[in-house]
């Protein structure tokens, strides 16, 4: 991905940061680019990655430099050509040596915590056989937390890992001085391991299981953390290696040579093949050949669709069936699949309301544990406790309190709920879809080709037996779009001669010598074809079930109706049901005439009194901003260039992907597969994302609240901290990747 241009704000890049290990890290970063004029930035410590927007004179080296200069690693993403396979070494390498360290960390761990809870085996000497098996787990696999804490200290700063090495270098610390200047060093020594802080004079009292069992349980939820957030961003990256990796080019058109060339190297007008089994390398058009493609890689649906020549196919969808020969219309980014995990990728990178406020928390939260640490500290003093039981309080305060938790809520949510939308064809723009989704309660919905197919089709015929055929031999001459419709109701249409289109009224000409009429029956009258009192009555009948009559007529008279319709969809009817169980209101909102709405409202469910027709495009955000000003939280789903304002105008705008660009650019969720049931998905899915970020934030900041105060009164030992801190931290994780089973 490189920078790009954005008329408002001048360039936007994406810079891949490194070396953060808490939320307080990326509020940090976030905090230090922002102070560039001119410069927008958010920093999200679960995807790794710093979203900015900068203008002249700022330049990338002045970010890459500033982000550096607060201790961090940053990086100008790789371009698509030169982006590893999968995750990358670069992810891979840094998962393993974090395992490499645990194991190690937790063999030398385990016998020292055996040792301080189990008195019965604190053998003699077993003090010091502890405090040897303890040391390089306190400086060596402590490390990572010590080498931050220093680089965040040089400058001004505090994190979640000064607070890790203050406390375990702390535990350690006071244990070295018991053992080498105290009474703990005696052979002969025991003492009982406590879940509570003892009152004791201290210099026979060690802590090397806290100091070792906390580094080990923090190493254990930074890996178990790691791991999950490669499996949170797994749907993305599922995503972009979709895509074929080379493809068959014709040279020299249809029958020309087949060339095998790296997918990347295609170019728009390309001719290409594709095999039964292959994917579509990239968009465009069938020239020849029919199959059935499998798109549920794309769009969730699993019915594969039929294609042929002159329809448009998508790339990374699979050819279950013939060879096709396809012309490139999209390449590269422009591509759907490029577009798709670009919106998935940006809205990984956004931030919750919520989690812009947990990000300010955490941001100061460290310096007042600190602090917090530091008066337990003197309390415990004051009292006359005891310093080992001052020591053992301020270092169970400084290792419950890590904030880790807080940093995950929202990213691991967002990382996992967009990532299953992708999957499912729901293409969630940013957290703050997410957010309107909670609050919408009317969903107006577009008719054409959002509630409908927006394809006319012949639904009935009435009248002479030769009507359709004569009518479709006629109209098979024209473009329009009721011209269409007639005349693809039958195989093989007879030539027409001597043909006419007379504009807004209809078709003439001859039929195997006879001069036939169609039209609306106006025309027909005019004609000295009028309609007799049976079609006569079959057109008001059309016309009140939403359906366009047109009259077929020849030898001096009417003979014949065909009536044509837009077909309502056929989960459209099950999708307004699943809305309205979501507690949604909906209302259908279209250009056509009263009858025709009312028509397709009564099919699928939807109140007489919902039904809003006549409407012009421009009208159609009025209606929107009408709803809202009752009070109304307000959700659009539409196709077309004239939803977009409406789109846009709406608290939640769902996108059809079957529609335009300009709609889906001014939706808040995109419905990659075109079916009104994935309105329905799309706001469940939102809203179970939502709760699942509020469920996370309530336990972080439950945690921390409750857990402070527990420390800070001696009714925790350090190594109970330093566990429970880590669940913490898995918990936010594993209870985000159970977006992962939403169906």
């Amino acid at each position: 991905m490189t920078a790009t241009t954005t008329p408002d704000h001048g360039e936007r890049v994406e810079l891949a940061i490194t070396g953060m290990t808490c939320a307080s890290c990326a509020q940090r970063i976030q905090r230090k680019l922002n102070k560039l004029d001119g410069v927008e930035a958010s920093v999200n410590y679960a995807t790794e990655k710093a979203t900015v927007t900068y203008a002249a004179p700022v330049t990338t080296d002045d970010l890459l430099s500033t982000v550096e200069a607060a201790g961090y690693a940053a990086a100008l993403p790789v371009t698509e050509a030169d982006a590893p396979d999968g995750d990358g070494p670069a992810v891979v390498d840094p998962v393993r040596a974090l395992r490499d360290r645990l194991v190690v960390s937790a063999v030398l761990s385990v016998p020292v915590v055996l040792l301080a809870m189990w008195p019965a085996i604190q053998v003699d000497g077993w003090q010091w056989l502890s405090l040897t098996l303890a040391a390089p787990v306190v400086v060596w696999g402590a490390l990572p937390f010590h080498r931050a804490a220093w680089t965040n200290l040089r400058h001004g700063a505090a994190t979640m890992d000064t607070l890790v090495s203050i406390g375990v270098l702390a535990a350690f610390g006071w244990s070295v001085y018991a053992l080498f200047w105290g009474t703990a060093g005696e052979i002969g020594m025991t003492h009982p391991f406590d879940l509570v802080i003892e009152r004791t004079d201290g210099a026979g009292t060690i802590y090397l299981e806290a100091a070792a069992g906390v580094t080990t349980l923090v190493l254990l939820g930074r890996w178990i953390e790691a791991r999950s957030k490669r499996r949170a961003g797994a749907a993305l990256r599922a995503l972009l290696d979709l895509g074929a990796k080379d493809v068959a080019v014709l040279r020299g058109g249809v029958d020309g040579p087949e060339v095998r060339v790296p997918a990347a190297e295609l170019v728009v007008g390309d001719l290409f093949v594709v095999r039964p089994g292959e994917k579509v390398a990239t968009d465009g058009e069938v020239l020849d050949g029919t199959s059935a493609v499998d798109a549920s890689m794309l769009t969730g649906e699993s019915v594969p669709v039929e294609v042929g020549p002159g329809v448009p196919v998508v790339g990374a969808t699979v050819n279950a069936g013939g060879r096709l020969v396809v012309r490139a219309t999209r390449v590269g980014s422009d591509t759907q699949l490029a577009q798709m995990a670009r919106l998935v990728e940006e809205a990984q990178s956004g931030k919750a309301a919520a989690q812009q406020l947990a990000d300010r928390v955490s941001g100061v939260f460290v310096p007042v544990v600190l602090i917090i640490a530091a008066a337990t500290l003197g309390f415990w003093v004051g009292t006359g406790a005891g310093t080992a039981a001052a020591v053992t309080a301020a270092v169970a305060v400084l290792v419950i309190a890590c904030p880790c938790a807080l940093g995950l809520a929202t990213p691991t949510a967002l990382l996992v709920g967009t990532g299953r939308g992708a999957q499912l064809g729901i293409l969630v723009k940013g957290p703050e879809a997410l957010e309107q989704a909670r609050r919408v309660d009317v969903v107006l919905l577009d008719k054409t080709g959002t509630v409908t197919t927006g394809e006319m089709t012949v639904r009935s015929v009435h009248g002479d037996e030769r009507t359709l055929e004569l009518a479709a031999a006629l109209e098979h001459a024209s473009e329009h779009p009721i011209a269409r419709a007639v005349a693809g109701a039958v195989d093989a249409p007879r030539p027409v001669a001597d043909f006419t289109a007379l504009e807004g009224l209809g078709v003439t000409g001859r039929v195997d010598g006879t001069e036939v009429v169609v039209g609306r029956p106006s025309l027909l009258a005019e004609r000295g074809l009028p309609l007799g009192d049976d079609l006569a009555r079959t057109v008001d009948e059309a016309r009140a079930a939403g359906g366009t009559a047109v009259a077929v007529g020849w030898d001096g008279a009417a003979r014949g109706v065909v009536v044509v319709a837009d077909t309502v969809k056929p989960t459209s009817a099950d999708a307004v049901r699943r809305l309205r169980d979501l507690g949604l209101t909906p209302v259908l909102l279209t250009g056509d005439h009263e009858a025709v709405a009312r028509s397709v409202a009564a099919e699928v469910g939807i109140a007489p009194d919902h039904v809003v027709a006549d409407v012009l495009p421009a009208q159609k955000a009025d209606v929107v901003a009408d709803w809202q000003a009752r009070g109304h939280g307000v959700a659009m789903v539409g196709d077309g260039v004239n939803d977009a304002a409406a789109l846009a105008r709406a608290d939640l705008g769902l996108a059809m992907g079957t529609g335009t660009d300009v709609a889906m650019e001014a939706g808040d969720l995109v419905l990659v597969r075109g079916d009104l049931g994935a309105a329905a998905d799309g706001v469940r899915l939102a809203r179970r994302t939502l709760g699942t970020i509020r469920g996370n934030l309530v336990w972080a900041f439950g945690y921390n609240v409750a857990a402070i105060p527990l420390a800070a009164a001696g009714l925790l030992n350090p190594m109970i901290a330093g566990g429970a801190m880590a669940f913490s931290s898995v918990f936010v994780v594993l209870n985000s990747l159970r977006l992962r089973t939403f169906r």
